[in-house]
């Protein structure tokens, strides 16, 4: 799986119950091999797949395009990964700690 395949499987999981009131957008910027910048507009109960990101995210999540999916496939917790400094965080932390219930695994 690419970087880029589970961003749009997370905009197929977006739970707009979770994300009610949310106007954001979360910007994830990968490095090393296979990275990119990605985003995920949240808006009016939607979610918008943006390759390429944004000019000004609400939130923006840095980290390697390894440890990224390996979090997708859960064998990196986000939480130990962002205290270990894996994660850089640029913006609003509580937005970061809603991602699992916005973007459940299915």
């Amino acid at each position: 799986m690419t970087p880029a395949e589970t961003f749009q499987i997370m905009q197929q999981n977006f739970n707009p119950n979770a994300a009610r009131g949310l106007n954001v957008t979360y910007q994830f910027e990968l490095s090393g091999e296979n990275g990119g910048t990605y985003a995920l507009k949240i808006a009016d109960g939607q979610c918008e797949y943006i390759p390429g990101g944004v000019e000004n995210p609400s939130i923006t999540l840095k980290l390697s395009a390894k440890d990224w999916l390996q979090i997708v496939e859960g064998t990196l917790n986000p939480q130990m990964a962002f205290l270990t400094q894996r994660i850089k965080l640029d913006g609003d932390l509580s937005l970061a700690m809603r991602l699992n219930s916005i973007f459940p695994r299915k």
